[in-house]
């Protein structure tokens, strides 16, 4: 029996023998039926913290367990590093089981899981449904102790709840994990990953405090100046105190042959080219809060965005989105050595080099930055235009680019039109009484107290504040037509006193 046991392939020689051993209980032959065709589905959240062959091995044996006497899995489809709340159609894996149930040569009667929550997250089942039934495919799962029918109500009911549950258990997760990182740079002031800052390296902050991470040799980290870089960031600061320029700041740091950020840490930043400096990088060096020493987090965060409604299935994609400052949690202790003090760079955000008007006078606007374009989402440009004060959206396009017919129309509003709009809404100074007044500059300062921002289309104007909407322009109104923007011509006043028209082209 040795002998043969180790002539057969894949198996070690006490495993051989393991198999070989008959005293524990006495075995029962009995004809093994073929059955149905079984396509296993288990997907597992993370590749850095998960391994695949343990997760996939926990979830086949659930459903080896469930679909015993009842056939054989044929195939497997597994997704790695993929979370739940992904459509299946943009899960690599899933997606080839889908191609797969639609294919009327598939080699599979029926799909089976190994757990709820690993295949499906809200009504995601729900909207698998149809595809199952119209190519007579089965689902197995282990909550409904084999096959589910889709025509039981109990077990409709019971799918409606796992849906819930599985979406609650990701929105708890993600509100503890949030919750604890904010106390974390808080009350801490703790690293909580990424690579550093420029002018900053990480360095060894101690051993992680929880005691069962420590045993297992995990570190904190903490920022360092960087001996190489640090003192390029203080010079770039301390010329911006100085009223330069962030361009001519850019192009000091080229002509002196200063490694940008992406080509002084490469390894980092293997999908930038490194060449050489740019006017966005100074920026966005100058906006950093962290160069302050305290440690801030939040600053960006990641939305889901719906996509549109082309497939039976509800589709996101993940998109970065700069949060608001009053969104930041800035930690109340100095965490690392600052590279400028907080009032140098507090007075550098304060620091504008727009250009002068020809004429010398300064050009105020009172709603720069709260007017949103609903035909794109971009914040709109001021644009002064007759001797107006006012605000335009190109949607991306510039000179640099001919224009195409596909797209949309320059968008033109004049800031005393929207404003003469706001105090006369009734429907608004009910809740918000103070948009009533007379005076422009306290209205503007009124929203962006309170964090109100105006959305303009070609045909509707909306305040929105954090819990209601307000529309500004009643629907049929005449903002749905459009007039051309009159010319400028000598002494032709009446031209430029048109009616009140919102919208121009």
């Amino acid at each position: 029996m040795a002998t043969r046991a180790a002539a057969e392939p894949g198996r070690s020689t006490l495993s051989a023998w393991a198999a070989g051993q008959r005293k524990l209980r006495p075995q029962r032959f009995t004809p093994s039926a073929d059955g149905l065709r079984f396509a296993f589905y288990g997907r597992m959240s993370t590749v850095d913290f998960q391994d695949r062959a343990s997760s996939c091995r926990w979830q086949r044996d659930y459903a080896d367990d469930l679909i015993a006497d009842h056939g054989r899995i044929v195939v497997e489809f597994f997704d790695e590093g993929i979370s739940r709340r992904v459509a299946w159609s943009d899960r690599p894996q899933a997606s080839r089981l889908l191609d797969a149930v639609t294919d009327s040569a598939r080699g599979f009667d029926a799909i089976v899981v190994g757990e709820y929550e690993r295949a499906f997250h809200g009504q995601q089942l729900e909207q698998l449904t149809p595809t199952l039934v119209r190519h007579g495919v089965q689902l197995w799962l282990p909550e409904t102790y084999g096959p589910v029918d889709f025509d039981n109500p109990r077990q409709l009911a019971l799918l409606d709840l796992l849906g819930v549950h599985s979406q609650r258990e990701v929105s708890r997760a993600r509100h503890r994990t949030t919750a604890a990182m904010r106390a974390q740079a808080e009350l801490q002031g703790r690293h909580l990953g990424g690579r550093p800052p420029y002018g900053y390296r990480l360095a060894d902050a101690g051993p992680h405090p929880n005691r069962a991470h420590a045993a297992w040799g995990r570190r904190l980290h903490r920022l360092d100046p960087d001996p190489a870089t640090a003192p390029h960031v203080r010079w770039i600061f301390e010329q911006r105190l100085a009223g330069r320029s962030v361009a001519s700041i850019a192009r000091a740091l080229n002509d002196n042959g200063v490694p940008c950020p992406s080509g002084a840490d490469p390894a980092r930043n293997p999908h930038r080219t490194g060449r050489q400096w740019m006017l966005t990088t100074v920026a966005a060096i100058l906006a950093n809060p962290r160069y302050t020493g305290r440690q801030v987090w939040n600053r960006q965060r990641t939305d889901r965005d719906a996509l549109p409604d082309e497939e039976p299935f509800d589709r996101h994609h993940e998109i970065q989105r700069w949060s608001a400052s009053t969104d930041w949690v800035i930690s109340r202790e100095i965490a690392h050595t600052p590279l400028v003090s907080e009032e140098h760079f507090v007075a550098v955000q304060a620091i504008h080099t727009a250009p002068t008007p020809a004429d010398g006078i300064p050009r105020c606007y009172l709603l720069a930055g709260v007017i949103c374009c609903g035909v794109c989402g971009r914040i709109m440009d001021s644009h002064w235009v007759h001797g107006r004060p006012g605000y335009r959206c190109r949607h991306g396009h510039t000179s640099t680019r001919a224009r195409t017919s596909a797209q949309p129309k320059i968008l033109y509003i004049r800031e005393e039109h929207l404003l003469d709009r706001i105090r006369h809404d009734r429907g608004l100074h009910r809740r918000h009484p103070a948009l009533r007044s007379p005076d422009p500059e306290r209205l503007a300062a009124y929203l962006f107290t309170n964090n109100m921002i105006i959305v303009c289309d070609h045909h509707a104007w909306t305040i929105e504040a954090e819990t209601a909407t307000y529309p500004l322009t009643p629907a049929g109104s005449f903002l749905a037509t459009t007039a051309k923007i009159p010319a400028q011509r000598d002494g032709d006043h009446a031209k430029h006193e048109q009616p009140s028209q919102f919208v121009w082209k």
